[in-house]
């Protein structure tokens, strides 16, 4: 590749629109909390686009009125509103509405807790975006929906994926490539559930920073190990490597898991669920990635796909070190 065509190839990848908030969940939650007939606390988030907040707001029937007793801004982005409900009658039983979501493919996350019912999750989407509040609750409901967040998660985390990516151009050898991803999981899974558990806190901006340093080292790695004849050190204990910036993505992780909390009555199952289901989108990745590159090494294309593959990751991952920077 001479100087020219990379330098196009760069320009071209620099166009591309990778925010740097790379893994946003864009999920918004609602918790209602009934206190007495008819009345209700609910807290509400607004769900986020690109770090902006999306103008919209859950549909009640129509004899609830709203009060808004309090709103706090967020460093993520938009704020979090408390609200006092007062409707004829209590909303169970019923039905509320969220629309909008379509065009900004947001979700958001319904926790309610009625007099002499369990509390109960919801999930509200472009495609089931009324919600009923039943007054039989599904036992697997917090389960699921946080597996989905977590698969979710994982699948629109650019930053994590090409880290991974990395990972898959750089081992050869399936154990040696099932290990490192295994380490991986295990470090990021260990900082997840310590700051979810809140007994490690550390200032997400600089983490993000560092994560979008350890896809740059990684891409220089892959570069560097298709000149060297000799294996170099990331390529002999990639483990290593994987678990030390595993710690550091585990918390990119749990800044996501933050940004829409766990229910009190479920938190060690909403956690395990999200854990695995990041787990599931992982190993999802990996398989479609390794079917991929056999493909491509059958009609000859592996390296130069490779190649520029490498290249692009580096690139975007140089873009959002800078961004996250500054």
């Amino acid at each position: 590749m001479n100087v020219a065509r990379l330098l196009l190839f760069v320009c071209m990848v620099l166009c591309l629109p990778f925010n740097a908030e790379a893994h946003s969940l864009r999920t918004g939650y609602l918790e209602i909390t009934e206190t007495g007939n008819g009345i209700m606390d609910a807290v509400w988030k607004a769900p986020s686009l690109e770090g902006r907040t999306i103008n919209m707001s859950p549909e009640f029937p129509e004899d609830c009125e709203i009060t808004v007793k309090a709103a706090q801004s967020v460093p993520a982005g938009g704020q979090i509103e408390t609200w006092q409900l007062v409707c004829e009658r209590s909303l169970l039983g019923r039905e509320i509405a969220f629309h909008n979501l379509g065009p900004t493919q947001a979700d958001i996350l319904i926790r309610s807790s009625f007099a002499g019912t369990p509390a109960q999750t919801f999930r509200a989407t472009a495609s089931n975006p009324v919600i009923s509040f039943a007054a039989n609750s599904h036992s697997g409901s917090v389960f699921t929906t946080y597996f989905i967040l977590g698969v979710e998660h994982i699948l629109l985390g650019i930053d994590h994926l090409l880290f991974v990516l990395c990972l898959i151009f750089l081992i050869q050898g399936f154990r040696k490539l099932a290990l490192t991803i295994t380490s991986f999981t295990l470090a990021h899974s260990l900082t997840l559930a310590a700051t979810t558990m809140g007994i490690v806190q550390l200032p997400i901006r600089p983490i993000e920073a560092i994560i979008a340093f350890s896809i740059v080292l990684l891409a220089v790695e892959v570069i560097l190990s298709q000149r060297d004849e000799i294996p170099r050190f990331s390529q002999r204990m990639p483990w290593i490597i994987a678990f030390t910036f595993g710690l550091l993505h585990g918390f990119g992780f749990a800044s996501a898991l933050q940004e829409i909390g766990l229910p009190d009555e479920a938190i060690p199952a909403s956690l395990l669920a999200f854990n695995l289901g990041v787990e599931a989108g992982q190993l999802a990745f990996v398989g479609t990635m390794l079917i991929v590159l056999t493909l491509f090494r059958r009609v000859g294309w592996q390296r130069p796909v490779q190649i520029a593959a490498t290249y692009s990751t580096g690139i975007i991952a140089t873009k959002w070190l800078i961004e996250r920077m500054f």
